[in-house]
């Protein structure tokens, strides 16, 4: 058989029909053509084949179709079984008590039984298999059954219910009309379908809200209770202002009959009663809390004030918005309380009459007395300042003829008088400090303090009296920072160290440091006589001088008064112990700083002097004081400096004006005339001439001048003014 007789493609009865008509020809071209050659022989032999394969074809077809009637077989049971199933189901579906409906993944409707949408009789046809999601929840909104909450259409009803369709399951209950209630559960399933189910929740809603008017009636009466047994009486106001509860005290406190509190009642007529019987206190008028309950566009705040019947009643009223825009008002018996405190004003009255006679001539005293000692604080600090002002001016005119005096007899007693007026300088000092620390007038500035700092400024000062007088004078050094006043405690130390190195005539001053938790204990140690023990509480006072062959020129005895007023305003402890014989040791405890950066020192002071020559340097003097102007400029003059000096800010402002040129540094008085200080006579100066270096002098040693030429970046020098001090100034004023 040839390849292309048979279409492979073609059924098998088609390939067995040809192959039949094959043979046929075949055996029938045999039988009328059969000669010598062998050929007939031949196609018998294929005609033989043919039947074999047409033979083995049609088992194969036999086969098959055995095969495809087995399996139409199958096909019929499986049938008959999906729509056994199909119908199990739609039974299965049809006897749940809910309503329910599947939608598929496009949003079309799949089955749905017949209790969904059973309480729309208007839509009930219209849901059917194909309905799409959207066309449903339409109609649903638009179905006379639907009852919609007040305020919303059908077209909101609609966006918000498709709103919540996003989510993958919600439940929320529908109000139909005829006080009905559906309860839609709508879940997602997995293939991205929708399933709905429709539960009547009628019955379970009407038991809620009978439950929950049995809890409210329940409410009513322990609330009714509860009024009942206050001893305020209390009035209850709706949003309209009707009396809706009310107890019987009120009518008792307001003495008015009960009839008058009927419900409903307005409040503008009870308030009526008021207008009669009662006055207001704190500017209430009746006409305000009628007013006050009509509010309606704010929230009204509380009231609370009282209302007075004559002499013998007198009730505190409270009133308060209730969340409803109601209030309630509260009515307090405090007649009992007015009575009790007007007796112990009339008590309190006579006590102090009495108590004021009594003290009419202590109170004298103790005025005279306060009188006496605000005149010497003033006194004295007046006078201190007053005084500074001609000895900062002795001290230049001397320090000025000390370097023209070359001869020893004069120049010896020129020292002499530097000396004397050095120990003034002292005295004078410590008298301004006692007066601030006793006036009360002293102000602090507390900021991180670095100790090892102001002890290596105090070792340089202190170090050459102690070589003068054979002592070992130590200073053990430190890192520390401590949380202090800078200025008092270098007053603190100063005077303890000072103190010690006058009393000690041999061996050894050393100033130590203890370190404590979160504090540390500086100590002054020394190898003089000693304190007795009933001295050391005397040595704190004013002129108290253990050694009375001291001279002037050693002190007047109030450094240690001014180191304990010092420590008990900072509140630093002060500890004192002493052996005689053997020594003496003062205890200062510090508190330790907190982790910030130490406070700047300002610049020129505790410096050593810098290799700058401030010849030909022109200085700029403000200074209202003739006397130490003069001294001033005749002691830089001697300097090489150019001095400009001017009595005012505006006077300065002139003569730069006049000759037209900058300053190189500026010194200005701090208390000038007509109300000017320096600070504001520096910055006027500045305005014109640029950040020119600048410092301020000054007798005022108050702390709120520290502060205030800190912030403005000036240094600060006191009066009287050491020459070296301001020489190392004038040489470094860049640094400012």
């Amino acid at each position: 058989m040839t390849p292309d007789l048979i279409d492979s493609n073609d059924s098998l009865e088609r390939q067995n029909e040809k192959l039949l008509r094959i043979v046929s020809t075949l055996m029938r071209r045999v039988e009328q053509d059969i000669d010598s050659s062998g050929v007939a022989y031949t196609q018998f032999q294929r005609a033989v084949m043919l039947e074999d394969e047409v033979r083995a074809r049609t088992r194969d077809l036999g086969r098959a179709l055995d095969l495809l009637n087995e399996s139409n077989a199958k096909l019929a049971i499986a049938n008959q079984e999906t729509e056994a199933a199909r119908a199990d189901l739609a039974n299965a579906i049809e006897t749940v008590q809910e309503g329910f409906a599947l939608f598929d993944a496009r949003e079309k409707m799949v089955m749905c039984n017949s209790r969904f949408g059973m309480h729309m009789g208007d839509i009930r046809e219209a849901l059917k298999p194909g309905l799409s999601f959207r066309d449903y929840v339409r109609k649903i909104s638009q179905s006379r059954y639907l009852s919609l909450p007040p305020g919303e259409t059908a077209a909101t009803w609609e966006a918000r219910r498709m709103e919540r369709h996003k989510d993958s399951s919600v439940i929320f209950n529908v109000r139909l009309t005829g006080k009905r209630w559906i309860q839609v559960s709508e879940h997602r399933t997995a293939s991205g379908g929708t399933v709905i189910l429709q539960t009547d929740v009628t019955d379970i809603v009407r038991l809620e809200r009978q439950e929950r008017e049995r809890l409210i009636d329940d409410q009513a009466r322990l609330i009714r209770a509860t009024l009942e047994h206050l001893r305020q009486g209390v009035c209850i106001f709706d949003s309209f202002g009707r009396l809706v509860g009310w107890n019987h005290r009120v009518s008792e406190l307001l003495s008015v009959q009960v009839k008058r509190f009927q419900l409903g009642s307005k409040f503008a007529t009870i308030v009526d009663h008021f207008r009669q019987s009662y006055t207001f206190s704190d500017g209430i008028t009746p006409d305000y809390i009628v007013q006050w309950s009509e509010e309606e566009d704010t929230p009204r705040i509380p009231l609370s004030f009282e209302i007075q019947r004559g002499l013998d009643v007198t009730l505190a009223v409270f009133m308060q918005e209730m969340p409803d825009k109601g209030f309630v008002i509260s009515f307090t018996d405090i007649t009992a309380e007015r009575a009790a405190i007007r007796a112990m004003t009339e008590a309190k009255e006579s006590l102090e009459h009495r108590v004021f006679e009594r003290t009419l001539e202590l109170e004298d005293a103790l005025a005279e007395a306060e009188r006496a000692n605000a005149s010497k604080s003033r006194f004295v600090a007046a006078a201190s300042h007053d005084l500074l002002q001609p000895l900062s001016a002795a001290k230049l005119y001397v320090a000025s003829l000390e370097n023209d005096i070359t001869d020893a007899e004069p120049k010896t007693l020129l020292s002499k008088a530097s000396n004397a007026l050095q120990s003034v300088e002292n005295i004078l000092g410590a008298l301004l400090d006692i007066s601030k620390l006793d006036s009360g007038l002293a102000h602090t500035h507390i900021s991180n303090v670095n100790l090892g700092m102001m002890l290596r400024q105090l070792d340089d000062e202190m170090r050459p009296t102690g070589v003068a007088k054979g002592l070992d004078f130590r200073v053990v050094h430190t890192r520390a920072e401590v949380s202090s006043d800078a200025t008092y405690l270098r007053r603190i130390l100063q005077n303890l160290m000072s103190n010690a190195l006058r009393y000690t005539a041999r061996g050894k001053v050393l100033v130590g440091l203890r370190h404590l938790p979160g504090k540390v204990r500086v100590e002054v140690w020394d190898t003089g006589p000693g304190i007795p023990e009933d001295e050391q509480d005397r040595i704190f006072g004013e002129f108290q001088r253990l050694n009375a062959t001291a001279s002037a020129a050693d002190g007047m005895g109030l450094g240690l008064a001014i180191v304990d007023r010092a420590c008990a305003l900072l509140q630093h402890p002060l500890i004192l112990r002493s052996e005689l014989g053997r020594g003496t040791v003062f205890s200062v405890e510090l508190p330790l700083a907190r982790s910030q950066p130490t406070q700047p020192q300002p610049a020129g002071f505790g410096c050593r002097p810098l290799p700058y020559d401030v010849s030909n340097l022109v200085v700029l003097l403000i200074e209202n004081d003739d006397e130490l102007r003069n001294a001033l400029t005749i002691t830089m003059e001697q300097w090489s400096v150019d001095v400009l000096t001017c009595k005012s800010g505006q006077e300065a402002l002139d003569l730069l004006d006049e000759i037209d040129m900058a300053p190189d540094v500026i010194v200005a008085d701090y208390q000038l005339d007509d109300g000017e200080d320096g600070l504001d006579a520096i910055r006027r100066l500045r305005d014109r001439c640029g950040m020119v270096p600048a410092c301020i002098i000054s007798a005022n040693r108050s702390t709120e001048l520290v502060q205030d030429c800190a912030q403005s970046g000036l240094p600060l020098m006191y009066k009287p003014i050491e020459p070296a001090q301001l020489r190392n100034f004038l040489r470094h004023p860049a640094q400012v």
